[in-house]
Order: structure tokens, then sequence, then C-alpha cells
């Protein structure tokens, strides 16, 4: 039973790293989840309460950032707000597509929305790339947190 749990507190781990990525997956929760169980896995003798208190904050700032890259990307260049509704929509449909379709996804959905709001081909492209470079840094950031919460974990359990 207990190589059960390893097992789906790994794959947790793994999902939730691709879900830093992938728009529709929660990735740092995710992440948080695994290592919530593999602590718990271990009865909490080598994972206690104050490190899984750091990391549970780690996956809160990871939601944050999740819910603000893209819009403050799409807001710092002037974006409408069906700009940022466009970029949400197009990360999500991309998901589907593939790589292609997660890196273009927000930036057509941003400048799609924009275009439809403004009618203005210019403001629609800068608010394309703004969304971009708000997904593409918020992806980082949160790929960035899980890292750091898996560091954090192994140190807790092996020193």
């Amino acid at each position: 039973m207990e190589i059960v749990i390893c097992i789906l507190a790994v794959s947790l781990v793994l999902i939730g790293l691709a879900g830093t990525i992938l728009p529709m997956l929660p990735g740092v929760p995710l992440v948080f989840a695994g290592l919530l169980l593999a602590a718990w896995s271990n009865r909490f003798e080598s994972v206690g309460w104050p490190v899984l208190a750091v990391l549970a904050l780690l996956a809160l700032l990871s939601v944050l950032v999740d819910f603000t890259a893209s819009s403050l990307g799409a807001k710092r260049v002037g974006a409408s707000r069906a700009a940022i509704l466009g970029a949400g929509l197009g990360a999500g449909f991309g998901m589907f597509l593939g790589l292609p379709g997660l890196l273009l996804g927000p930036f057509v959905g941003a400048a799609l929305g924009q275009f439809l709001a403004r009618r203005e081909l210019r403001d629609a492209a800068r608010a394309g790339f703004g969304a971009w470079l708000g997904f593409l840094v918020g992806s980082l950031a949160k790929l960035a947190l899980g890292l750091v919460m898996i560091l954090v974990f192994a140190v807790a359990w092996f020193v």
C-alpha cells in the first residue's frame, strides 16, 4: 500500500509540474498535494508542519501569479477587458493544440479581443504581445515556485 501512495505522490508532483505550463491544470497546487501526500506517507516524521506551511504559502503565491500574470502583461500595454478575457480563452483553447497552441493562444486571444473592442490593429498586436509575455513570465514563475517547493521538501526530507 505504501508504494501505491508513493507512486501517487510522485505522479501528482509530475502532473503539477506539467500544470505550471498548461493553463487548465492547477500546477503548483498539485505539486503541493503530492508533497503533502509524501509527507503523510512518512507520518510527517521527515517533513513536518512548519515546512508544509512554507510549501502551502508558496502554492498560494503561485495561484496569485497564475491569476495576475497574463492580465498584468496585457494591462501594462493598455489592453481592454475584452483583450484580457481573450487572453484567458486563448490560453484555454490553445492547450488543446499542443505547444504551438500554448504559446500562441494567449497572444491570438488577446489580440482578437482587443481588435473586437477597439478595431485598431496596432493596439490588438500590442495587447496580444503583452498577454503573451505575461503568460510566459507567469508560467516561468510558477515553474520556479514548483521547483523551489520540491527543493525545500527534499532538503527537509533528507536533512
